[in-house]
């Protein structure tokens, strides 16, 4: 038995039949002859805490494989030394049975069972030609690193780590420092300095690499511990995991503490290897030391699942004292079976190991079945997701070689491998289910021409419909995006498209329609672009409120847009006439006071259903802020939408303005403000004589005004220098000499093209900065709220425009 990170050990054989229903053989049949045990045949003793009733004895051939042998064939075989006879065997085996044991019946055993197990030499004194176990769930690809001789005294020093008082400090030690690094400390800095730093990173990959070797150790110091021989040390391939392994099959001699202490050994020396890098890291203060930590915890974690041959596993099977629960899922869930209640199989193990053994095999298969059709469906997805990142991974690769980085090109070869050796493990797996299912069926059904016909159709429906799953069509070999969430539902409708719901829901992921200017690129899954989803609301239509609705009725499937607070901004242009045009315009400038919340809206809906027509909304805000201010979150919306229509034309634009301001605008500038502002209130009072193409370049050109009237006066810029203007046009976000910077979220225009939608589908193009809002109609063509005034005279300004901001 082998006992690996990531792989297994060997199991122990189950127990072979009785003989006791055997008849004697002939003379003839069985000439006489003195036999003699294969070479390198160890007899371990019968398995202490073994969770059968009736224990059975343990016996190891050369070539690594246990078996477990009834105490009879035990005897048998124990006796058999190359110089008793037939008749001194079976007398052996009557004294240690206490049943009378025949020369012939020991002929029977020995032909029958102990021959085919390989654990004798044959007739011909040959030695016998040994299959060694091969389960599906073993490790693949052995290579040994270390004899068994040289693993013994390799391993020697380390038993003593399993004296009482140091495992107890260790224990301490380790709960202490995984406490503080997750609740305390936390894992931030080390990523952000590992990640900033590849040759760092390389390094954490090296001592995690070393550490599952110090692993292995753990195993074998704590075999010799118990008195046990440690075997040879290697690497594999454990299912889709590059794994190390330790031969430890000598620890079945051992009782269950022994055997117990054998598994838990791994773990162990993770945590010691936790301890020492946390005193590495109190010498050194590098914070990437503490992913180290993290690793080995995940490592144990990982270890501890008893699904697979880990170390749960092993310790599950120790504790319960079944070395064999893989062999022992059939024998359960037929026992399970009411019919079968009364057989002596399900007799076999003790009334409580049976019962933590049935647990495990209702929990274990059906996830294995699940795993196994869950990586058979998504096994395009991934092969097209890992071949699209080691082509990423070849480029960076390629770029850090012409760059000299040897740091950054190994790192790249390290993810290659780690992208490469699980793809290979999925498709090996996959191919040997197959072939095993395949070549199963065939020896089974081959006395019955209908059984067999019968079977191979079933293989072929298998095959034909592995063959429509993986076939390349549409999204199949699609690489997965880092938008999808992944889940059970993603995983089935990705090979059963249309079993998806059709309806719209909020977070969901549907087909709808929707149309697209001519002239825009169009939105894809790996290049995105915000939009808003309008979702049928019920008993939306009709319902509004009247004081907030102006159109006859709300003839869209959506809500209305919230109402605006104080010290909001809304321009709401809703259009149900056809062949008419609808214009809704909101100026506002505000004045935000000192230490007060700056978190103002500025809106901009514009909606049509209607035939030639069109709807216009724009929204322009001016925020200045005085003085300290702690809260700085302005919103800048705009969306555009056409429902069921024809040939017309919707258009939103929402442009905001936020200043800090040192102090309160000198008497000059107070007067250039108010003249500009006055001018900017005309023009939108007569902005519908305006070609909308022209209106974003207007608001933008006095925001370029505004701000420089409040760079130019030294009383709202006391600290010179660190004024600055609008970054952008379209994003403008002015810092004027302040503590408290304004940002400012993206403005634009959202035209929707003309055409028609379908009810479920209605049409826009939102800003980036969109949300999906609630409605209110609005037809007039008016700005919201006082468009001009005169500026404040004193300190502490009053607002102009929507009010106070909230």
């Amino acid at each position: 038995m082998s006992h690996a990170t990531g792989g297994p050990r060997p199991e122990a054989g189950p127990p072979p039949s009785s003989p006791a229903s055997l008849a004697p053989a002939s003379p003839e049949e069985y000439p006489q002859r003195v036999p003699a045990r294969a070479e390198g045949v160890q007899l371990l003793g019968r398995a202490e805490g073994s969770g059968y009733r009736d224990a059975p004895a343990l016996v190891r051939r050369a070539d690594g494989q246990t078996l477990q042998l009834t105490p009879l064939l035990y005897l048998v075989l124990e006796a058999v030394d190359g110089a008793r006879s037939m008749e001194d065997i079976a007398e052996h085996a009557s004294r240690g049975s206490g049943r009378l044991v025949s020369a012939d019946n020991v002929r029977t055993l020995i032909d029958s069972q102990l021959l085919p197990m390989g654990v004798l030499r044959l007739a011909n004194g040959s030695e016998p030609a040994v299959k060694k176990a091969d389960p599906l769930l073993g490790m693949r690809f052995r290579y040994t690193v270390t004899d068994p001789e040289r693993t013994r005294r390799i391993t020697a020093p380390f038993a003593a780590l399993f004296h009482p008082l140091i495992v107890a400090a260790v224990a301490l030690a380790f709960l202490a420092s995984c406490w503080w690094v997750l609740m305390i400390k936390g894992l931030g800095s080390a990523t952000h300095e590992a990640f900033a730093n590849p040759a760092l990173l390389l390094l954490i990959f090296a001592i995690t690499i070393l550490s599952a070797g110090f692993h292995e150790f753990g195993h074998a110091a704590a075999a010799r511990k118990g008195g046990a021989t440690p075997g040879a040390m290697g690497a594999g391939l454990y299912l889709v995991w590059p794994a190390f392994y330790t031969d430890v099959t000598d620890s079945y001699r051992l009782g269950r503490g022994g055997r117990l202490r054998t598994d838990l050994g791994g773990l162990y020396f993770n945590a010691i290897v936790a301890v020492a890098i946390m005193g590495l890291w109190w010498a050194t203060g590098f914070d990437a030391l503490l992913l180290v930590v993290a690793t080995q915890i995940l490592q144990m974690v990982r270890q501890l699942l008893p699904l697979v041959r880990f170390d749960g596993y092993h310790i599950l099977a120790d504790a319960t004292g079944v070395p064999d629960l893989f062999q022992r899922i059939k024998p359960t869930l037929l026992g399970l079976l009411p019919w079968n209640w009364g057989r002596p199989e399900n007799r076999v193990l003790k009334p409580w190991a049976r019962a933590v053994v049935s647990i495990w095999v209702l929990i274990t298969v059906p996830l294995l079945l699940f795993s196994l059709v869950l990586m058979v469906l998504a096994l395009p997805r991934l092969l097209a997701t890992a071949w699209d990142s080691l082509l990423k991974q070849q480029e960076m690769f390629s770029d850090a070689l012409s760059a000299g980085d040897v740091t950054g090109a190994t790192l790249r070869v390290l993810a290659m491998a780690a992208v490469v050796l699980p793809m290979l493990g999925m498709l090996y797996i996959v191919v040997r289910l197959l072939r095993q299912l395949v070549a199963g069926l065939w020896r089974k059904t081959s006395s019955s021409v209908l059984q067999r016909t019968a079977a191979m159709g079933a293989v072929v429906a298998l095959f034909a419909g592995l063959a429509w799953a993986w076939w390349p069509d549409g999204g199949t070999y699609r690489p997965v995006q880092p938008y999808e969430r992944g889940t059970l539902v993603d995983a089935t409708t990705s090979v059963f498209p249309n079993s998806a719901g059709t309806s719209l829901r909020e977070g969901g992921s549907r087909r709808t329609v929707a149309l697209w200017p001519s002239d825009a690129p169009k939105p894809t899954r790996e290049h995105p672009q915000l939009s808003m989803v309008l979702v049928p609301v019920e008993g939306s239509s009709g319902s509004a409120d009247a004081s907030q609705s102006i159109a006859p009725s709300w003839v869209f499937p959506f809500d209305r847009p919230a109402a605006p607070e104080d010290g909001d901004n809304q321009a709401l242009a809703v259009n149900t006439t056809d062949g008419s045009v609808t214009y809704s315009v909101a100026f506002a400038l505000v004045w935000a006071e000192d230490g007060e919340p700056v978190d103002n809206r500025n809106d901009a809906y514009a909606f049509a259903n209607c035939s030639g027509c069109a709807a216009v909304a724009v929204a322009f805000q001016v925020v200045l802020i005085v003085g300290q201010t702690d809260v700085v979150v302005p919103e800048n919306l705009s969306a555009a939408a056409n429902y069921n229509c024809l040939d017309c034309l919707t258009y939103a634009l929402a442009s905001q303005l936020v200043l800090t301001l040192d102090g309160p605008l000198g008497d000059a500038s107070r007067e250039q403000l108010s003249a500009l502002w006055a001018e900017i209130a005309e023009y939108g009072r007569n902005i519908r004589n305006v070609p909308v193409s022209e209106i974003q370049g207007r608001l933008t050109a006095y925001k370029e005004k505004i701000t420089a009237i409040i760079r130019n006066d030294p009383s709202a810029t006391r600290k010179a220098g660190q004024a600055t203007a609008p970054t952008d046009a379209a994003t403008p976000t002015t810092t004027l000499t302040g503590t408290a910077p304004a940002t400012q979220v993206p403005d634009g225009p959202a035209p929707a093209p003309s055409g028609s939608a379908p009810a479920s589908a209605p049409v826009q193009q939102p800003t980036p900065d969109e949300v999906t809002p609630s409605f209110a109609p609005d037809e007039t063509v008016q700005p919201t709220g006082d468009v001009g005034g005169a500026l404040p005279e004193d300190v502490t300004p009053a607002p102009i425009g929507q009010g106070t901001p909230r």
